[in-house]
């Protein structure tokens, strides 16, 4: 199995409550269920005060690194990235488990 992690960090000046955050956000609610690879999705606010989190955060599971790549490629993923390149950056983190 594949784990990946995905943090976002809002970008300056822009808020949970922005529209575009708010689209974002319902854009890759709606992947639960829609990409037939996703063995595992969770995603959710950060709810810490420390300076070095992140604001958003997804957690999700596949079976092979093959079906992380469908995932990524998938035009339903490919869309709510670009909503999120609007307003956010991130980093990932793929690991085997």
């Amino acid at each position: 199995m594949i784990r990946h992690l995905v943090l976002f960090k809002l970008n300056e000046g822009v808020e949970r409550d922005d529209p575009r955050v708010v689209e974002g956000e319902k854009a890759f609610r709606a992947l639960d269920g829609t990409i037939a690879e996703l063995r595992h999705w969770e995603l959710g606010w950060n709810i810490s005060d420390r300076p070095i989190a992140y604001d958003f955060a997804i957690n999700s599971a596949f079976d092979d690194a093959d079906s992380l790549r469908r995932y990524v490629e998938h035009p339903a993923h490919q869309a709510g990235v670009a909503l999120w390149r609007e307003f956010a950056t991130w980093v990932i983190a793929d690991y085997e488990y």
